[in-house]
């Protein structure tokens, strides 16, 4: 597989091989080759965008009615589903998920496009209460060239996340997936232009984000940067943001805290906290990895969730009773494995996993098995620093005060979890909690009608909801004088 020819990868339109260091997307699975490109050029990344803000200006796609714009992402929307399940086996293939989690991805990207179809076309603009002698309007225009840069662990929902408001808003869209991730960008460009997005409004530039990602961010004409991924490659992208002034959406690392209630029904908590922390390999920025359990209820509970845990079916994505596949990498399995360590002399102990397992079927994937620890506090490194694995450390708590100053105490907000039987307390927690997502009775699930983001080092910004769009356009206020005589001032 080794062999496999060199991929073209989408310069402004133009699909060509890039002139940049030859990369590789492996099946983490096997280790095995599934896809060879050349990243591009610095030269490239500078064509891209400027051949990009000429499509803007010249290709018609900014000046389109809104109902225009929105029947190309419908087809967008349409051909995603048409092609549903290769689209779902090559996600599988270039990052490891399990078959059926890829399955559920790809049809969230259609419903991702099909829903900025619907924003695109019924966005209203403002007739605002007059104050004086005239009419006041706040309108929205496209910004012009925007940088979608984008993570390894969902690549197509993140990049129809962001692709689809961008599009919709009438911009061009230079879209920097991640270097281990690449296929399903190219992919989704295909099906852009197939759809009918005029040939220059979505280029894909893969490669190392510290060279590929950098040039874009920095790059004169890019007037706006929508990035997932890591806390400090987010603190540097606004960095160069802020000598630009311009604007980011920056969704970031996560500590999730996950609460439950002595009241709560146990087969909910218990399958629910499962699924925060260990769908996806806990390579997600939402993952449920920190856990505090009222103490009356701690020893019952820990006890059916260890054996839940230690019983998930760990194996080949292929397989579609596979629960948890391997994780993107061998140096990031190398990196949670020194976690746990880590975790481990700062006096923790293991409830389950803390290995690889065992056997020919993981001889050459990178897996490693569900991890629960405890014994440890609040405030040791393990359970302050973002792992981005299956590693859950797991907390007694004595009351509510506790429970929340626990909960609090991370550079992290992006989201939490309350599992009770008490609405009264689901709200009192819900609304005391730091976190921009809490779920109550339930866990990690999305929908794109709803603002998602994060505060403190977990971002800035909001993306996804029906003013999801606005985040790509430009805000204008538009005077109507409606005044008969002339102003006053020079008489």
């Amino acid at each position: 597989m080794s062999q496999l020819a060199l991929l073209p990868i989408n310069i402004a339109g133009e699909w060509r091989l890039g002139a940049g260091d030859e990369s590789h997307s492996l099946y983490p699975a096997t280790g095995e080759v599934v896809g060879r490109l050349r990243a591009p050029s610095l030269a490239d990344v500078d064509e891209a965008i400027c051949k990009a803000d000429q499509a803007f200006r010249t290709s018609g796609w900014a000046q389109k009615k809104p109902h225009e714009r929105a029947a190309v992402l419908q087809r967008v929307a349409q051909r995603i589903r048409e092609r549903a399940e290769p689209l779902a086996q090559l996600q599988r293939l270039d990052n490891g998920k399990p078959i059926s989690e890829t399955r559920a991805l790809v049809a969230s990207a259609a419903a991702t496009f099909q829903f900025f179809a619907a924003a695109c076309e019924t966005m209203e603009e403002t007739l605002t209460p007059s104050r004086g002698d005239f009419m006041t309007m706040s309108v929205y225009e496209p910004m012009g060239v925007v940088a979608a840069i984008t993570p390894w662990n969902s690549p197509i929902a993140s990049e129809a996340q962001k692709l689809a408001p961008a599009l919709a808003a009438g911009n061009a869209v230079v879209v920097k997936p991640a270097e281990a991730t690449p296929l399903l960008a190219l992919e989704l460009a295909k099906i852009c232009e197939e759809a009918g997005v005029p040939k220059g409004i979505v280029s894909v530039l893969p490669g190392r984000g510290s060279v590929i990602g950098d040039a874009i961010t920095q790059h004169p004409l890019v007037k706006r940067v929508s990035f997932t991924g890591g806390t400090a490659t987010g603190k540097h992208i606004a960095r160069i943001a802020a000598d630009k002034m311009m604007p980011v959406s920056l969704e970031l690392g996560g500590k999730s805290a996950t609460m439950v209630l002595e009241d709560a029904d146990l087969d909910h908590a218990v399958n629910g906290v499962l699924y925060g922390i260990f769908s996806s390999s806990g390579e997600s920025c939402i993952a449920g990895s920190r856990l505090f359990v009222a103490r009356k209820l701690y020893g019952a509970f820990m006890e059916r969730l260890t054996a839940k845990a230690a019983a998930l079916r760990v194996g080949d994505p292929a397989d579609e009773r596979t629960q948890m596949g391997p994780l993107i990498s061998a140096k990031h399995r190398e990196s949670i494995e020194s976690y746990v360590q880590l975790g481990l002399s700062e006096g923790g102990r293991l409830r389950t996993g803390g290995h690889r397992p065992e056997g020919a079927l993981y001889e050459r994937g990178y897996y490693y098995r569900p991890t629960i620890l405890e014994g440890l506090n609040n405030n040791d490194q393990i359970c302050q620093q973002e792992i981005f694995g299956p590693v859950l450390v797991a907390m007694p708590f004595d009351d509510e005060e506790a429970l929340l100053a626990q909960a609090n105490d991370s550079v992290y907000a992006l989201a939490a979890g309350i599992w009770t039987r008490d609405y009264k307390a689901a709200w009192r927690i819900g609304r005391a909690v730091q976190a921009g997502t809490v779920w109550i009775n339930t866990y990690k699930q999305f929908s794109i009608s709803t603002p998602f983001g994060g505060w403190r080092d977990s971002g800035l910004g909001r993306e996804k909801g029906r003013l999801g769009i606005q985040q790509y356009m430009e805000q204008k206020s538009l005077y109507w004088g409606l005044n008969d005589a002339p102003l006053a001032w020079a008489n």
